[in-house]
């Protein structure tokens, strides 16, 4: 376990907020310009770019990558993982790992809000999958952010350093990177709607992180 001092939680506690604001800021701006239909030119664009590249190792990395985030797995990994953690001995890093998937709920918020629809086999090539529902923000994005995101920072604060840990938060830290292009590349989401969920997602990912800095610093029960 790495233990940190108070001066410098609260010094990141800090950078977060300043982060988060610029995050908060930018996704508003792009609410509205999706609200308001003038992204659909850029994100058709953006989309048959990256499907040009139709290499047979690509298509099945994107296709693993997003494989996680699909039912019924993306509904079974996430509490598993959790219980996992709490079951090992650690019943706050548990507990906080479960809240991570708290991301669950933002996506169905703005997705209701949005009801953007999602890419046409007409426009772009549709991977088949097990997909519905408006297409802005990227579920997938957005939740790997909260569960797979707080699952590098768990790692990369409570392990101690060395080739497992760097495993650990590099595989992570890759997959939290490919989600987003997967989702574009399989033609299930565009462009503003990943980036949409990764604003979203570190927004997330920061606040949980600080909320439980702050518990393990005042009342060290894990």
């Amino acid at each position: 376990m790495i233990e940190q001092r108070p001066s410098r939680i609260a010094a990141k506690e800090r950078a977060a907020v300043g982060v988060g604001a610029i995050a908060l800021a930018v996704f508003a701006v792009l609410f509205g310009l999706v609200r308001s239909k003038r992204s659909a030119a850029a994100d058709l664009a953006i989309t048959m770019k990256f499907q040009q590249r139709r290499h047979p190792v690509l298509r099945a990395t994107m296709h693993a990558v997003s494989w996680p985030g699909f039912p019924p797995q993306s509904r079974t990994i996430p509490p598993v993982i959790a219980l996992a953690i709490a079951a090992s001995g650690h019943p706050l890093s548990g507990l906080f790992q479960f809240l991570s998937w708290g991301t669950g709920g933002i996506s169905f918020t703005f997705k209701r809000i949005m009801r953007r629809p999602r890419p046409l086999q007409s426009q772009v090539a549709v991977a088949a999958a097990r997909i519905g529902g408006s297409s802005f923000p990227s579920g997938h994005v957005l939740n790997y952010m909260g569960v797979y995101g707080f699952l590098a920072y768990l790692a990369g604060t409570r392990l101690r350093p060395g080739p497992v840990r760097a495993m650990i938060v590099g595989g992570l830290v890759t997959l939290l990177a490919l989600v987003g292009p997967s989702r574009i590349y399989l033609g299930h989401h565009w462009f503003t709607d990943v980036l949409a969920s990764y604003l979203l997602g570190i927004c997330y990912l920061l606040g949980i992180t600080a909320v439980y800095r702050r518990i393990r610093m005042f009342a060290d029960r894990d």
